[in-house]
């Protein structure tokens, strides 16, 4: 086998990339480039992800320049058909040759137990890795993640923007091939202004190099520290810290090839404006990173970074310093706009904004919402009154100029404008409150009205969907609302509300419209949130086993997210005592032995048939704990009551070892499955502690 290796390059030129596909697109190639090596049987190093705006690119060190040999072994005719009795070859014999391209001379034979055959023995040369790659390549373009591809000019061939160049070298050597319709060769294309010269590239390993001197930073993670690092130190040097996007820098490192930090600043009077409003213009509509002071309140001071390293950058920081103006001025504009009615004025208007066209308006859902937060406020620490009117008002900033132009800050200003008003602080927090968590890892609402709303707001939310037919299928899910199941969960058990959800569930239900049926939907949505439920524990570490060992033994109708949450702790806790594996396996035992036995629920001991000492030691060390962990169990203490049943683990031990249970006296069975049975029945209390490993 030839072993001689080199470096592979590979750079496909095109228009500037979609700013949120240049990262996958670029580790889509490689990953197909190495798939397609490994598949042809290709040694090669790691491969180098690489890209810029205008180009996808990698680079693969340790490529081998052939295919390992392949040694083969044809089998041919049975000996005794391949020659005849005086032992010459027959026609079989020689045409089994002649296909290998042999004589009959050189061919082997094979022989083992079953028989003997002829055989062709040989070594197949592995192929050039230079006439392979364009047709691993291909492969690799074609299986990339593009949603919607394009044709441009005369072309037949679709790509995601226009290609324009190919680099394709196996060390200082070009591979010959034609990608979209463009040959490849050796020179590539620096930055658009400082160097719009082709760049040749002396061999595979100089790329980076190349580039870099032709104003072009190629590597993605160079360039994306240069811009974090510049924008920090610019930051620190106005004398603040610049909010650091981490989704904002990814967005900007796609959009230049030579990073260049620079800050402007804007007037003063637009810090009258709400903080989140004028950073919401800065990064989203211009890309720009805020800066905010040791207190965290905003600067009048801005970072951009641009693609290009001008001999008059003052030149540069006054053009975007025009462009950031009239974009601050629009949000002042709105925020001046919005204040000249209050929330309360635009409640109405909610009517003609549809929710859901089976579920009516944005003002019927709150009005459905209102009651709800009415009936259940107080066991939310709330004030009924204050519950409702929150409610209320909780989408009006739906209908603002600000939150028309910036959707994210729904909520957010809601707050703003109800402080204006002069609404209470409670229900001004609660506005922006009602839809935390927003994301995956954001917390929940801190306020108990915040928590209301948020609950209540999403219980409406999942009855109505779920009754028109739009539960999640799959991996769609239009409505959002496994995470809308993942919020009201968290909120409840992290806010520390023992709310019934079948119970919430059919009260939300009851207030849907006429025809659809939400009353329906409390149990089918309890079975949903129980699903999301163990996905959160699954990510949060416990095992699946202690979910079940609560799942088993909760009924859809008395199921509160805070007291399943309790009880699976107190079994994780459980699951680290020294008796636990051993009072797993005894339940187990139990569970076996009453299926048996087909016992009912009786659990009506009879002290005077108690016989054997050990009997009488477990029912006497069961009567000693049993007020005591129901005492527990009826607070909540789950782990508690498992650690006094725990002190079991030596009477039920000892009673398995000493007491025969199925014996002959109908009597004594029977009352030995009814000690059973009460034992069983003080776990399955809080939770099936047979479903847990014996090992625990």
């Amino acid at each position: 086998m030839n072993e001689a290796r080199t470096t592979l390059l590979f750079e496909l030129g095109t228009e500037e990339l979609p700013p949120g596909a240049l990262v996958t697109l670029s580790e889509a190639l490689a990953a197909g480039v190495c798939d397609g090596l490994d598949r042809a049987g290709i040694p090669h190093g790691s491969a180098r992800v690489l890209g810029a705006p205008r180009r996808l690119a990698l680079r693969i060190p340790e490529l081998a320049l052939r295919q390992p040999d392949q040694a083969f072994e044809r089998r041919g005719p049975g000996v005794d058909v391949a020659f005849d009795d005086d032992g010459n070859p027959t026609r079989a014999a020689e045409g089994f040759a002649r296909s290998c391209g042999v004589g009959v001379a050189e061919l082997e034979r094979l022989q083992n137990e079953a028989g003997a055959w002829l055989v062709h023995r040989g070594v197949e040369p592995g192929q050039a890795s230079a006439d392979l790659l364009p047709g691993i390549i291909d492969q690799a373009l074609a299986r990339l993640p593009i949603p919607k591809r394009m044709r441009w000019g005369d072309q037949t061939a679709e790509f995601v923007r226009p290609v324009h160049w190919v680099v394709l070298m196996l060390g200082d050597a070009v591979v010959p091939a034609r990608f979209f319709g463009v040959d490849s060769g050796c020179e590539s294309r620096g930055h658009r202004f400082h160097h719009p010269a082709p760049v040749r590239i002396p061999d595979a390993g100089g790329y980076e190099s190349a580039l870099r001197a032709a104003h072009v930073l190629v590597d993605i993670t160079e360039r994306r520290d240069r811009i974090s690092e510049g924008v920090r130190a610019e930051g620190e040097r106005l004398g603040g810290h610049a909010v650091m996007d981490e989704a904002l820098i990814d967005e900007v490192n796609a959009l230049v090839e030579w990073p260049v930090v620079l800050s402007g600043a804007f007037d003063d009077d637009f810090l009258r404006v709400p903080a989140e409003a004028l950073v919401s213009s800065m990064q989203e509509h211009q890309r720009y990173f805020p800066v905010r002071d040791a207190s965290g309140a905003l600067m009048p001071r801005f970072i951009t970074v641009a693609n290009i390293e001008s001999r008059e950058p003052a030149r540069v920081i006054a053009g975007n310093e025009r462009v950031i103006r009239p974009r601050l001025a629009d949000a002042a504009f709105f925020w001046d706009q919005d204040r000249a009615r209050p929330l309360a004025g635009r409640e109405s208007d909610l009517r003609a904004v549809v929710f859901q066209k089976a579920l009516g308006s944005l003002q019927d859902k709150v009005e459905r919402v209102a009651a709800l937060a009415a009936d259940y406020a107080e066991r939310f620490a709330t004030e009924p009154g204050l519950a409702e009117r929150a409610a209320r008002l909780s989408k009006a900033d739906l209908l603002t100029e600000m939150v028309g132009e910036f959707p994210d800050l729904q909520g957010v200003m809601g707050r703003y404008y109800a402080a204006e008003d002069g609404e209470p602080e409670a229900l001004a927090v609660a506005l922006d409150e009602i839809y935390q968590p927003r994301h995956a890892g954001d917390a929940v609402a801190t306020t108990p009205l915040g928590q209301l709303l948020a609950v209540m707001d999403r219980a409406d939310t999942l009855v109505g969907i779920f009754a028109i037919g739009k539960a999640p299928s799959g991996a769609k899910d239009p409505f959002a609302l496994r995470r809308a199941a993942v919020g009201l969960l968290r909120t409840l058990i992290e806010g520390e509300h023992a709310i019934n959800l079948h119970a919430l569930f059919a009260a939300a239900g009851a207030r849907q419209p006429d025809g659809v049926d939400g009353e329906a939907q409390a149990e089918p949505l309890v079975t949903f949130c129980l699903e999301r439920l163990r996905a959160i524990y699954q990510e949060a570490g416990f095992g699946a086993e202690l979910f079940e060992a609560v799942r088993s033994v909760l009924s859809p109708e008395s199921f509160e997210p805070l007291d399943f949450d309790r009880r699976l702790r107190a079994c994780q806790d459980f699951a680290r005592l020294p008796a636990a594996g051993s009072l797993a396996a005894a339940n187990k035992r139990i569970r076996n032995i009453l299926r048996r036995a087909e016992a009912g629920s009786e659990t009506v001991v009879d002290p005077r048939q108690l016989t054997d000492p050990a009997e009488q030691a477990l029912h006497a060390a069961i009567d000693e704990r049993a007020g005591p962990v129901q005492q527990r169990i009826e607070a909540g203490e789950y782990s508690a009551a498992l650690a006094l049943l725990a002190e079991l683990r030596e009477p039920v031990d000892r009673f398995f070892d000493d007491v025969m249970v199925m014996c002959d006296d109908p009597a004594l069975q029977s009352n030995r499955l009814a000690l059973l049975g009460r034992l069983q029945g003080l776990f399955l209390a809080i939770a099936d502690v047979s479903a847990l490993p014996e090992s625990a």
